[in-house]
């Protein structure tokens, strides 16, 4: 923009214009503000962990371990090799494992934090820095624990109380509190983190087989060059990781921040989805501004404004609103940021406290995306604006409203057809490759759907109009105000279409999930009751769980499900470990061979038999996640691939060989009756059972498939929360638009209040419109969220999601609550519409 005079001429326009000012602006802020608090939030959690990291392994100068943590470990004679080896001083070893730390017979919550025990070590004997103790001393004899400050408070517990710890692989353990401390490596700031500290030998009793530990950590002699021992040691011990202590810090730090890229993919996902949909209403309010200023900009082109200069000062005021938006988007997405961490703290999620960390990255792009995504937005507009000759301007006020849609509208069909193809072709596979086939149709859809939905407005609305039908001559003029413009219609109706269209696919996905879930249990398992962990953990179920409900009178059979990690050749795969009478509890369907294992026999998958070319009777070759252990086992018997299941089927004999102590437990626990028994009394009883373990739940197959059910609906929870943004941006849009379209039709409202139509007709009529608008979108939106959701959910049959389902009562209630929206929506505007005064519209020239 170029010149004083048009400067003031944009500035002017946007002062004159204030709440249309505002609505432009929000609906910036609100993209920008979500895109810079997914920054703010992850770049704050990188910033306090890196921290806490920066001080992990201090006085470690070099650590052996194992390539994967579910290995064995390191075995105690590598260790005994390490400590006689030239220029090492001390060799620490490390034993860990997950616990439950109990009080008063109940688990104290961490809201979703770890606890972990371990061992501990002497000053003398140790090689890290020592933590520091503000109470008691040290666990010196099996016992005795101490607890991090955090746990403690969590638990209510001081020096010299009594309680007790749960071992998943070993039940509970009675223990006394010998000492509180802090963290040296300042990790107690996560404050959801519980560190139970053992005796060195009662740690390894509890966590090891007795002849491996995790890790060694290692001090070199003094005058002896890290880096060298290190690569000597390597040497020695090939097949083992061996790191210096920065590359121990280097490696955590890497693993949170790949953690954390996922939760900032996420959010910045939907900032961009919030931003797409502001689009279309920085794109709607600027046509609509330029459709009303048509004799505004042709009077300034007749008295010399050149078409440059107009088109530059719609560019303008488009870049004023994102400047201004984006750095009120900036503000509110620290502040958005500032309130998830909080959020997330009352809900005892133990993430760690700190600053709001606010990069110079986070700025530009906020700042970037705020502005181009505006003045692009208002490019087109603007060009149409620069286009208009004077004369024509002057003497036709809504030259754009009868442009053809020819054009416009075979490209969206071609592109319809382009769609529809890949989304087809796609379903037809699965993996990644199906499902970015599904995607590009996807977008190819959704763009045809913007190119086709003025002209595809038209006999929608039309059909539409009979829930107008019973307001009469009102509810027909509301009617005809939706269809007069389709390009501006389908432009308003467009951010909710995008919006539902999300939300119907996300929907689809979890009702499928769901009704996948209820077919695999009622048609695979035959179980009466079944016995799980906590939600959402790997703490599973206690081993000795199983044992104990055998002795409840009434029940028939126990079947312990195990789950270990192999490879074959680099290739990780799981497998499942029954324990007990598995035929009798689960349905499958054997293919080849028998399904009686000895105990080096695997059964495989048909997937899994073709993958790799086995056949039964086949010795094949497994080894462990380290790749240090190799066992070779004979293929008895190939089934028909099942989730029940999954890819292998081993022996309790080689999951005992494989899994190291401190990751044993089962991950479900499955109970028949005998016949003729009270289930409801066997319940009763199984609940008395496992009240030791405090973590296991007793659970029917209904309760069983509303546990995972549940699980799903958090997931979708979190989803809609976030894809809620972007449907209150389509409601602003509605409200700008119809803003917008009452001023535009101040002249025609005058002269119908002139000729009779009342206050609350006028009213009405603005109700029904912004309805049908609303209802429109929905529709579209909703039919282009359900096949996108058909296509999507065939591509992810090979990981269980056989069963496709519709949630109904949802799209009932969504195609519902749109309308009702599209009501809410109007309020102001047709309030405005309303004290429209006749005589003054009449006279506005």
């Amino acid at each position: 923009m170029s010149g004083s005079p048009m400067r003031k001429v944009a500035l002017r326009n946007l002062a004159a214009h204030k709440v249309r000012l505002l609505l432009t602006v929000l609906s910036v802020v609100l993209g920008t503000a979500f895109i810079a608090g997914s920054f703010v939030f992850t770049d704050t959690l990188q910033r306090t962990f890196d921290g806490i990291f920066a001080n992990q392994a201090r006085g470690v100068d070099v650590r052996v371990g194992t390539e994967n943590r579910q290995s064995l470990g390191v075995p105690n004679t590598v260790v005994d090799q390490l400590a006689g080896m030239a220029g090492v001083r001390t060799v620490a070893p490390s034993v860990n494992g997950s616990v439950v730390l109990l009080q008063d017979g109940h688990a104290v919550q961490t809201g979703g934090a770890p606890s972990i025990g371990q061992s501990y070590l002497p000053p003398e004997k140790a090689v890290a820095e020592p933590d520091v103790f503000v109470a008691g001393t040290p666990p010196t004899k099996s016992g005795e624990i101490a607890l991090n400050v955090s746990g403690a408070d969590k638990a209510g517990l001081k020096v010299g109380d009594k309680t007790q710890v749960l071992i998943p692989s070993k039940g509970k353990v009675d223990v006394t509190l010998s000492g509180i401390y802090e963290f040296a490596s300042g990790a107690g700031s996560t404050g959801g983190l519980i560190g139970v500290l053992f005796d060195d030998t009662q740690a390894r009793q509890l966590f090891t087989d007795g002849k491996h530990v995790a890790y060694a950590d290692i001090a070199a002699q003094p005058g002896v060059e890290v880096d060298q021992l290190r690569d000597e040691i390597a040497k020695a011990l090939p097949g083992y990781k061996v790191q210096n202590g920065d590359q121990v810090r280097e490696e955590m730090k890497q693993e949170l921040g790949d953690a954390l890229k996922f939760i900032n993919y996420f959010l910045l996902a939907f900032g961009a989805i919030a931003l797409i949909v502001g689009t279309f209403i920085i794109y709607n309010t600027f046509s609509m501004l330029v459709a009303q200023r048509l004799r505004e900009l042709a009077l300034l082109r007749a008295v010399g404004a050149s078409s440059g200069q107009v088109g530059r000062s719609v560019v303008g005021e488009a870049l004023i609103v994102g400047l201004v938006g984006s750095a009120l988007g900036l503000a509110a997405g620290i502040g958005l940021a500032f309130g998830l961490a909080q959020l997330l703290n009352a809900f005892d999620l133990g993430l760690p406290t700190g600053s709001m960390a606010v990069l110079p990255r986070t700025i530009v792009v906020g700042m970037i995306v705020g502005v181009v995504v505006t003045v692009v937005s208002a490019y087109a507009p603007a060009r149409r604006a620069a286009k208009v000759p004077p004369v024509e301007a002057m003497r036709e006020e809504f030259a754009s409203a009868g442009e053809s849609l020819r054009l416009r509208t075979i490209a969206g069909a071609l592109l319809a057809v382009v769609g529809v193809a890949l989304v087809v072709l796609g379903a037809q596979g699965t993996g990644g490759n199906a499902a970015a086939t599904v995607g590009i149709g996807a977008l190819a859809l959704i763009f045809a759907v913007l190119l086709a939905s003025p002209a595809l407005s038209r006999p929608v609305l039309s059909g539409l109009g009979v829930l107008a039908r019973p307001f009469g001559p009102v509810g027909r003029m509301a009617r005809n105000n939706a269809i007069r413009n389709p390009r501006r219609t389908a432009a308003t109706a467009f951010a909710l279409t995008l919006g539902l269209m999300l939300v119907s696919a996300i929907g689809m996905l979890g009702a499928s999930a769901k009704a996948s879930i209820g077919d695999l249990v009622d048609k695979g398992v035959r179980a009466d009751y079944m016995l799980a962990g906590p939600t959402n953990s790997f703490i599973g179920v206690p081993l000795d769980a199983a044992p104990a409900v055998k002795q409840v009178p009434g029940v028939q059979d126990v079947v312990s499900m195990h789950l270990m990690g192999v490879k074959v050749g680099n290739d990780q795969v799981a497998g499942t470990v029954p324990d007990g009478p598995w035929e009798k509890m689960l349905s499958y369907e054997l293919r080849e061979g028998t399904a009686t294992l000895g105990d080096n026999d695997i059964l495989a998958s048909e997937t899994t038999a073709a993958e790799y070319g086995w056949h039964v009777g086949q010795q094949v070759e497994l080894t462990s996640l380290d790749k240090l252990q190799k066992y070779p086992v004979t293929v008895t018997g190939i089934y028909k691939d099942t989730q029940l299941l999954g890819p292998l089927v081993t022996s309790v004999s080689l999951y005992d060989r494989v899994m190291p102590v401190n990751f044993r437990n089962d991950f479900l626990v499955m109970i028949t009756a005998q016949p003729g028994t009270d289930l409801a009394a066997m319940r009763t009883n199984l609940e008395k059972a496992v009240e030791p373990f405090v973590i296991v739940q007793v659970q029917d197959r209904e309760d069983f498939k509303g546990a995972q059910g549940q699980q799903i609906n958090t997931m979708l929870a979190i989803l809609y929360g976030l894809l809620a943004l972007a449907v209150v941006i389509a409601i602003l849009g509605i409200v700008n638009t119809l803003a917008l379209s009452v001023v535009e039709r101040r002249r025609e409202i005058g002269m119908l209040r002139a000729v009779g139509m009342q206050r609350p007709q006028v009213r009405r009529s603005i109700y029904l419109e912004s309805m049908l608008i609303a209802i429109f979108g929905a529709v579209v939106g909703v039919l282009l969220g359900l096949g996108l959701g058909v296509g999507f959910l065939r591509t992810l049959q090979d990981l269980g999601l056989e069963q496709i389902a519709v949630p109904w009562g949802q799209i009932l209630l969504m195609l519902v609550a749109s309308g009702v929206v599209g009501v809410l929506a109007a309020l102001w505007p047709a309030v405005r519409a309303a004290r429209t005064p006749p005589l003054a519209a009449i006279a506005d020239l």
